[in-house]
């Protein structure tokens, strides 16, 4: 009876001791777009005028805003030079209407 119960108690143990772990990957891909702001909003929404028409992006938690050459802006130069007429490309992840923009880059020439 005992042999019984520890067969039974290890059979059932077995496949927890011996299971096999699964890890999955997520892969991420970023797209770039490019246009002139037709509407822009802070930290909510930026719409391009794009060549296929007017595309809406939103913004993510964290959106970095840098000059065509790479530079850095800080939010005084964001607040004066991200407005409705200028050039900018945008990287964003997702598709449709969940386009979440996470990096600005300004087509203008750097401003010093």
């Amino acid at each position: 009876m005992k042999k019984l119960l520890l067969s039974i108690g290890l059979a059932a143990i077995a496949p927890l001791a011996w299971g096999q772990t699964t890890s999955t990957t997520t892969t991420t891909t970023t797209t770039e777009s490019t246009g002139t702001i037709t509407e822009y909003t802070p930290g909510s929404t930026i719409v391009l005028k794009e060549t296929s028409g007017p595309r809406t992006y939103h913004f993510g938690k964290e959106v970095v805003y840098v000059t065509k050459s790479g530079k850095v802006l800080e939010p005084d130069a964001v607040r004066t030079r991200i407005k409705v007429g200028v050039p900018v490309q945008v990287q964003f992840t997702g598709e449709a209407d969940k386009m979440i923009v996470n990096r600005v880059v300004l087509e203008e020439d750097d401003e010093d």
